[in-house]
C-alpha cells in the first residue's frame, strides 16, 4: 500500500471545506496560548474553547497534531473541521493541546508532555466547570497517535506520593480518533526494517530516538518502534475507543485502525470502527464525522458509571 509520510497530517483546502462561524458569532469563547507546562526551558501552550451558552460540566481534550507537527495552524485545521464549534455547541469545554512537534521531540517526549496537559487539565477542572474524572480525548492523523498513545499507556493516580499534580493520573474516560497510525512495526504491511534508509523508515526511526546518543542495535530500536505503536499496547484497562477512517485514505492505511480495532476487541475493550466509503485524509465533509463524534462522546461521558 502506497504511503506518503509527507502528509501524515490533517491537510485541509480552506476554500473547499465548510468555513467555521465569524468569530463574533462563534459559539466560544476561546483563550490562546494557555501555558500548561515547560521542558527544557521552552513553554508547552493549549487553547481553550470555553461554551458561550450552556456547560454540560464536561471536557475534551483534542490533540493538536499533524505529522507530528503542532503549530497553531493545526489548531485552524480542527476549526474548519467545525470541532469547537460543534463540540461548545454541546456544552463541551475544549482542551487544545499542542504536544510539540518532531523538530524538537520524539514520541515518548511528545506523549510525556500531552500527559502533562492532561493532568493540567485535571488539576484546574474546577477552574473551567468540567469533571476531572470523564474527559474525552480525541485527535486525528498524528494527533490520533499520540491520543491512542495516551490512552492505552496510562496510569492512575499515585496516592503514595503525595497531592503533586505531577503524580497525578492521565486516564480518561473515552477516546475518538481519526485516521490514526496505530502499528509501526506493519505499516500498511510493510514490517519495520530498522536498517532501511527509506522515507517511512526515517521518520519511524526520528519518532522512537532515544535521549542518549548511544548507537542502538537493531533489537534496541525495534523495542522503541513498539513502545510508540499503540496497537501492541493496549491492555484490558483501556476506555472505549471510537475509530473513524477513511477506506480511499493513501496516507494512514485503514489497516492502522483496523488493527487498533482488533487489539481493542481482544483485550475486551469496547471499541467500534466507522469506515468512510472514499474517504482519504481526511475529506471535505468531515464536520459530519466531527457530530458523529461529540454524540458519541455524549453516550460515553454523560452518565455515570
Amino acid at each position: 500500500m502506497r504511503t506518503c509520510i509527507i502528509c501524515l497530517a490533517v491537510v485541509y483546502l480552506p476554500e473547499l471545506l465548510v468555513s467555521t462561524s465569524a468569530a463574533e458569532d462563534a459559539p466560544y469563547s476561546q483563550q490562546e496560548n494557555v501555558v500548561f507546562g515547560e521542558v527544557h526551558g521552552v513553554g508547552l501552550l493549549m487553547d481553550v474553547f470555553t461554551p458561550k451558552g450552556d456547560k454540560n460540566g464536561l471536557g475534551i481534550v483534542d490533540v493538536i497534531s499533524g505529522a507530528w507537527h503542532s503549530d497553531r495552524g493545526k489548531i485552524r485545521d480542527h476549526a474548519r473541521a467545525q470541532t469547537f464549534e460543534i463540540l461548545c455547541r454541546k456544552g463541551y469545554t475544549v482542551f487544545a493541546i499542542r504536544p510539540g512537534s518532531v523538530t524538537k521531540f520524539s514520541a515518548p517526549e511528545m506523549l510525556s508532555n500531552l500527559n502533562e496537559g492532561i493532568r493540567w487539565v485535571k488539576e484546574h477542572s474546577k477552574s473551567y466547570g468540567v469533571d476531572a474524572d470523564r474527559l474525552g480525548l480525541m485527535g486525528a492523523s498524528a494527533g490520533g497517535h499520540l491520543a491512542c498513545l495516551a490512552a492505552v499507556s496510562a496510569k492512575k493516580p499515585d496516592e503514595t506520593a503525595g497531592p503533586s499534580t505531577k503524580n497525578g493520573g492521565t486516564r480518561v474516560r473515552a477516546v475518538a480518533v481519526f485516521f490514526p497510525p496505530t502499528d509501526f512495526l506493519n505499516y500498511g504491511g510493510k514490517p519495520f526494517d530498522a536498517s532501511s534508509d527509506d522515507r517511512l523508515s526515517q521518520l519511524i526511526r526520528r519518532l522512537a530516538r532515544s535521549p542518549e546518543p548511544a548507537v542502538e542495535t537493531a533489537e534496541q530500536m525495534t523495542e522503541r518502534v513498539t513502545q510508540i505503536s499503540p496497537a501492541r499496547l493496549v491492555t484490558p484497562e483501556a476506555p472505549p475507543f471510537l475509530l473513524i477512517h477513511g477506506d480511499a485514505d493513501t496516507v494512514v492505511p485503514l489497516q492502522q485502525s483496523e488493527v487498533m480495532l482488533a487489539a481493542l476487541k481482544k483485550a475486551g475493550v469496547p471499541a467500534e470502527l466507522i469506515v468512510k466509503a472514499g474517504g482519504g485524509h481526511p475529506w471535505l465533509t468531515l464536520h459530519e464525522e466531527v457530530q458523529v463524534v461529540a454524540d458519541w462522546f455524549d453516550r460515553h461521558l454523560v452518565a455515570t458509571p
